[in-house]
């Protein structure tokens, strides 16, 4: 069902400029000189004299133009801008509802989706991080930040891990003014503003758009992943492009706790190596030579993880023997993860 509110914005946007031909004539005409009589419209137009009065009294209904009950009858233009200033504001939050409307049904049904709508793009960061349930990977610029602060503290209010990226570095505010633990479990800042920005929900629902699509610049764009296959694409560049040339903002992961879910094995990793100590872990994922779906549960024997971040990997005794596990797309590895539980005490239940 169409919202009311909206089917009110078109009907009165509709009314506005749907303008006949001896309308526009006469809009026109009178735009040029200010102010005309009906018989000096006439002599301007081809509108014929009877036809004037109808012509010129709905422009007056449609606040194009003032009438003056003088004798003769003045027409005098009314500023454009004050004219359609209720329209304009009326046309752009039409426009985005619109717009919002027309893409969401490629959200079920394509992998990808190429759009390139600034309220969009906006859309689709707001899901990303609405729909995750234990894991955000940002990259936001400080004006995003604060458009979606508000989301953010409820995403960490619900225990979910956020990795948030924040740049131009120039133009972050610092850690002494804006508290970032409340809105991430790390952050960091990058320099360049060409850092495109990037949202990903649970290693699944993807966002990678420009920073000039969010500027509104129509020949930029922004790509919607749907799938955790593709949207790796996106977390994987994050990683190992992005996060690892960024500079340390803010950290407050230390006392979340377990058991911890993953999409991502370089931050299981991470966090496994920091903390140190005995763990223990279930791993979702599929058999690299097979590509059989599996669920494996043991300790964590060892863990590998270079200083760039680029290489993260983990041995898993099950107690039937050690079993390498490794992320996404995994080649050396005999286990590619989809998802990671950790614990401290015993393996965590799916």
């Amino acid at each position: 069902m169409v919202d009311d509110d909206l089917r009110s914005t078109l009907e009165r946007v509709g009314e506005q400029f749907n303008l006949g031909e001896y309308e526009i004539d006469a809009y026109l005409t009178v735009l040029e000189h200010g102010q005309l009589t009906a018989s000096e419209i006439a002599d301007r137009t081809d509108i014929p004299q009877p036809r004037v009065y109808d012509t010129v009294r709905s422009l007056s209904d449609r606040g194009l133009v003032e009438l003056r009950e003088t004798r003769p009858m003045r027409i005098i233009a009314v500023d454009p801008d004050e004219a359609f200033s209720m329209v304009r504001s009326s046309l752009t939050e039409m426009v985005d509802e619109l717009e919002a409307r027309y893409t969401a049904p490629a959200r079920d049904t394509e992998a990808v989706s190429l759009v390139k709508s600034r309220s969009t793009i906006l859309r689709h960061l707001s899901d990303v991080i609405e729909a995750a349930e234990y894991e955000l990977i940002l990259s936001l610029t400080p004006e995003l930040l604060k458009r979606f602060d508000e989301e953010l503290r409820g995403a960490i209010d619900r225990g979910i891990s956020i990795e948030l990226l924040v740049t131009p570095a120039a133009e972050a505010p610092s850690p002494e003014t804006f508290d970032y633990g409340a809105v991430s479990t790390v952050a960091k800042a990058r320099r360049g503003i060409t850092t495109p920005i990037v949202a990903v929900g649970d290693g699944e629902y993807s966002v990678y758009a420009t920073q000039d699509a969010i500027r509104d610049d129509r020949d930029r764009y922004g790509v919607i992943f749907h799938r955790s296959a593709l949207g790796f694409l996106v977390s994987g560049f994050f990683g190992t492009v992005l996060w690892t040339t960024a500079e340390p903002l803010a950290a407050n992961g230390e006392g979340r706790p377990f058991p911890r879910r993953y999409a991502s094995i370089r931050r299981c990793v991470k966090d496994v190596y920091e903390l140190g100590g005995e763990f223990f872990a279930t791993v979702e994922g599929r058999d690299v030579e097979t590509g059989e779906a599996l669920v494996l549960s043991g300790r964590v024997a060892t863990v590998e993880l270079e200083d760039t971040e680029e290489v993260a990997a983990m041995v898993l005794d099950t107690g039937e023997g050690e079993v390498t596990v490794g992320g996404r797309v995994a080649a050396l590895e005999q286990i590619e993860a989809h998802e990671i539980q950790i614990d401290r005490d015993e393996p965590p239940a799916r």
